[in-house]
């Protein structure tokens, strides 16, 4: 027998603003244990949150460009569970009006450029939890509150996946909107951007959902292509052998490409959600959302559109120079400083790219400046230095400008 996958995604992306969600205290990813708390983040008892409005306006951008239908009136809730991280043993989300609803995400998942369409069930705003760590230098675990009231926004898909190629697609998707309106940096290696993947088997033709399973502690893109594949083929090879699939959350293990389990899968019951008796609803008029939805920017699918048309660029070389924010403002203060668009492109593509995977940079931690290579381009145009030179000049720059 044949089987279909079917797979939905919650992703927890964390917001780029100075202060936490609920505090005054600092968002910064690094600092000293402890060190960015106060009595609202340890859960001392009479501490009341205040909400940071920035964080309402980076979840409606994002709801917009994803087309999703922006609530006016909605509220907090307590979703309430123990763990050692949670100090107030309930965390404030949003449960069933959340900020965000209704919308869609258009991933191209092939190289002819054809598209997936899936479907976003909701985005909603929440506290981020505090971090366990373990060492080998001592026994047991001790606990980190600096990620404590740290902002996230869940967004959730419908489960219109198949694949694990269009998962990672729409995850590509998902960080580059996130990155162009500048209010995640995603970076997956420090859990700025984190992904849990329910995924169920169903005979193929079926039209029911399989019994499903939460996959978590997945840190990069390979990870989850990975980690769908072999879960898949766990619960396949279940059904076959006439064992159940049993509903649970797993924990994938990236040295042992495995899943095992960590405990039963919770439903909203479990949680005993209430509303959060210490925020009042959020209102949102109709001129700041108009406000909001005006000051959108240009996102990548619109540039590359763009390039096209103004510059006669290759789709190829539109896509690689609109695949990060960063390359993007490069290739456009090259352009706005007189360097020919195809050799702007070119450059990005080829000794700027080359440069960062060299140094395992990101783009938007380089110290070149369009000035610095627009005027090495020049020099190659006037014949003043000829190509092999212009790259042993652009590797004496890059690193200071």
């Amino acid at each position: 027998m044949r089987y279909t996958t079917v797979i939905g995604l919650e992703v927890h992306a964390e917001l780029s603003t100075r202060t936490k969600i609920y505090c005054s205290c600092k968002n910064s990813f690094g600092s000293e244990v402890n060190s960015n708390c106060c009595p609202n983040c340890t859960g001392m008892p009479g501490s009341l949150p205040t909400l940071n409005e920035k964080v309402v306006e980076y979840a409606i951008r994002m709801g917009y460009a994803t087309h999703c239908t922006i609530n006016p009136v909605c509220k907090a809730d307590r979703k309430n569970y123990f763990y050692p991280d949670l100090p107030k043993a309930y965390q404030i989300s949003q449960f069933d009006i959340p900020l965000c609803e209704h919308g869609y995400v258009d991933a191209v998942v092939d190289e002819e450029g054809n598209t997936k369409r899936v479907g976003i069930t909701r985005i909603h705003i929440e506290e981020d939890a505090g971090k366990l760590i373990h060492s080998e230098n001592f026994s047991g675990s001790l606990v980190d509150l600096n990620r404590c009231g740290v902002p996230l926004i869940e967004i959730v898909t419908e489960p219109d996946f198949r694949t694990g190629e269009e998962v990672v697609a729409y995850l590509d998707k998902l960080r580059s909107t996130l990155q162009y309106l500048g209010v995640s940096d995603c970076k997956m290696q420090e859990g700025s951007l984190r992904c849990d993947v329910n995924l169920s088997v169903r005979p193929m033709g079926s039209t029911g959902l399989g019994v499903r399973t939460e996959m978590k502690n997945l840190n990069s893109f390979k990870a989850i292509a990975r980690a769908i594949a072999h879960e898949a083929d766990r619960q396949i090879e279940l059904i076959e052998e006439g064992k159940r699939v049993i509903q649970e959350t797993r924990r994938w293990d990236e040295n042992k490409d495995a899943t095992y389990a960590m405990r039963s899968k919770e439903d909203a019951q479990d949680y005993r959600y209430f509303p959060e008796p210490d925020l009042p609803p959020i209102e949102l008029s109709e001129g700041y959302l108009e406000s909001l939805r005006a000051a959108q920017p240009e996102l990548a699918e619109a540039k590359r559109e763009r390039y096209r048309r103004m510059y006669g660029l290759p789709e190829y070389d539109c896509r690689m120079i609109t695949s990060d924010r960063a390359l993007a403002e490069l290739f456009e203060g090259l352009v706005e400083l007189g360097a020919p668009p195809k050799q702007g492109a070119n450059w990005i593509m080829g000794e700027v790219l080359g440069a960062l995977s060299a140094r395992g940079k990101e783009p938007k931690d380089m110290a070149l400046t369009p000035p610095t290579l627009a005027r090495l381009i020049a020099l190659v145009g006037e014949g003043r230095l000829n190509r092999n030179t212009a790259v042993k000049v652009f590797e004496a720059v890059f690193d200071t400008d």
